[in-house]
């Protein structure tokens, strides 16, 4: 009796280019939606922007505690969170494209995905799948160590690993 061994669908070259274009995908994502984050008051004075999709927060609360976070921590010192997120969206975008320290961006991108989903799940007009999908995406970067395809931390990570440094080998878990 011969047992026969299944080819994988695609070969590993082509599945390494499929996790090239998903990085870049979401870096693009990211810094894209950085975009409309406007400084200096990022859309509180309007009521529009991230100013608006964070109250949702509070308006279509999804998990008090959040919910409480936002209202009495986040959109009394708005200013400051709105700059934080968009330096987030715009690093994390970034870093995703670049293919630098992919795993931990990768777990910042589900964090901030996981944020977002407890702002605006509740909604109304928002498509719950999106943000489901968004933090699976993420995951998805995490455990393929993404940046390691087509990305700096394959480039990197032969010189990271010949150092024995705190340093160097943090950057050899983020990569």
């Amino acid at each position: 009796m011969s047992t026969r061994v299944e080819e994988p669908a695609l070969s590993v070259g082509t599945s390494r280019w499929f996790v090239i274009g998903v990085r870049i995908a979401m870096g693009i994502l990211w810094v894209t939606n950085a975009g409309w984050k406007t400084p200096p008051d990022f859309g509180r004075e309007s009521g529009r922007g991230l100013f608006r999709f964070t109250s949702f927060a509070v308006e279509h609360e999804v998990f008090a505690p959040f919910a409480f976070l936002v209202r009495e921590v986040v959109l009394p010192n708005f200013t400051l969170f709105g700059w934080m997120v968009l330096i987030v969206e715009a690093a994390l975008g970034s870093f995703l494209v670049l293919g630098l320290t992919t795993r931990l961006w990768a777990l910042i991108g589900v964090a901030q995905a996981a944020a977002i989903t407890l702002s605006t799940l509740n909604a109304p007009g928002e498509w719950n799948w999106g943000y489901y999908m968004l933090i699976a995406i993420h995951l998805l970067l995490f455990a393929t160590a993404a940046g390691r395809f087509g990305g700096l931390d394959g480039v990197l990570r032969p010189a990271w690993e010949r150092r024995n440094t705190r340093w160097s080998r943090l950057l050899l878990r983020f990569s």
